[in-house]
């Protein structure tokens, strides 16, 4: 491994599918292309992300079953390379690469973002990381050198939960809008129900798990489909799928809803659909409503904590229903087939584009107050 000035590490646990892994690629993408020598150092290289990763970005496999097990090799890391700063994300993650750095007496700065709202996961968390996590969070975090949060949503939960001070956490939204974006959105999708001439799809995105409260968007779908035809696309694998294909046989919906699985690009599905829906029981700022929102789609969703509130101006961008309200939902969903709602101005979106985040993260990163 060679050392250099300039190089800066994104430390993940792996690049599979999700929202946070996106957004990280897109920041090291960013930094890249204003000159950084940059390098994915991943616990474990795989995902479908890793197919996304330029040749030109370094790809360090620390090859740790498990989080907590690549903080030896990312010691080993940081000793060797000498990286100017670390960029890390998600919890167990931000830990390790924290306390990589004390142990290897590197001087790379460590700057940890936070992606969820902490209070909400940790309600299916044991009483014991409920009662300590938060304490061992905040003294690990007063190390970093800069704590990140994605949106005010999640700063002022974080800070709650865990004590930590919110004048030390920044916010700095998602680089989620980018050209790639746009052109992955213009390529063609094969999917029957998305041709001419079909009735109206709804299409969500996102993991299959409690989080994402897709029990909660087929029942509302039931709901919508006794008032007109439409059909839905849930986009994504994860732990609930037998569950939820239970309740799709369950309530007679098989024709009309279906769980293709993870797919490498959405985009296509997102930007041939009526309308997305966000279904969420929690976010922290959920990346596809932005995403839809950019390539010209109305947009629905939970008013959650947190995220869309923010995104979608209040309501001003898009319907927001509460958490778990089939028939407010399936209102939402039914004004916007009826062409109720219109898709958002690019120019409101700006607060999203990469560059304004990539140069702020820099700065950041590098300790400057300014490029």
């Amino acid at each position: 491994m060679n050392s250099s000035h300039d190089r800066i590490a994104v430390f993940l646990p792996s690049l599979r599918g999700g929202g946070a892994e996106r957004v990280m690629l897109n920041l090291a993408k960013g930094f890249h292309e204003k000159g950084v020598q940059t390098d994915m150092v991943l616990a474990q290289a795989e995902g479908p992300y890793l197919d996304d990763v330029p040749a030109s970005i370094s790809v360090v496999d620390l090859q740790a079953p498990r989080v907590r097990h690549a903080l030896r090799p990312l010691i080993t890391y940081l000793k060797q390379t000498k990286p100017v700063a670390v960029l890390s994300s998600m919890g167990h993650a931000n830990i390790i690469a924290l306390l990589a750095r004390q142990l290897s007496g590197a001087s790379s700065r460590v700057v940890v973002t936070l992606h969820n709202t902490m209070s909400q996961k940790m309600t299916a968390q044991s009483v014991g990381l409920r009662t300590f996590g938060p304490l061992f969070e905040r003294i690990f975090y007063m190390w970093a050198d800069a704590v990140v949060a994605v949106s005010h949503g999640v700063a002022d939960d974080a800070c709650l939960v865990t004590g930590f001070p919110r004048e030390r956490m920044q916010v700095i939204y998602n680089p989620v809008i980018t050209d790639e974006l746009y052109r992955r959105a213009d390529e063609e999708v094969t999917h029957p129900w998305l041709q001419p001439g079909q009735p109206p799809v709804l299409v969500s995105v996102g993991r299959l798990n409690r989080q994402k409260d897709y029990g909660h968007l087929i029942r509302t779908f039931a709901e919508v489909q006794r008032q007109m035809p439409a059909r839905l696309i849930i986009l994504g694998e994860g732990e609930e799928r037998s569950m939820l294909e239970g309740m799709v046989a369950e309530l007679d919906l098989k024709d009309s809803v279906a769980l293709p699985g993870f797919v490498p690009n959405p985009y296509a599905f997102m930007k041939r659909s009526a309308a997305f829906v966000l279904s969420s029981r929690w976010e922290g700022l959920p990346t596809v409503l932005i995403e839809a929102l950019a390539i010209g789609v109305p947009v629905v969703a939970t008013d959650c904590p947190s995220g869309p509130y923010e995104i979608l101006k209040g309501g001003a961008l898009g319907e927001l229903v509460p958490v778990g309200d089939v028939r407010g939902l399936a209102g939402a969903i039914l004004r916007v087939l009826n062409g109720a709602l219109l898709p958002a101005k690019n120019r409101e979106l700006d607060r999203f584009e990469r560059d304004q985040a990539v140069l702020s993260y820099l700065q950041l990163l590098r300790g400057v107050s300014g490029e």
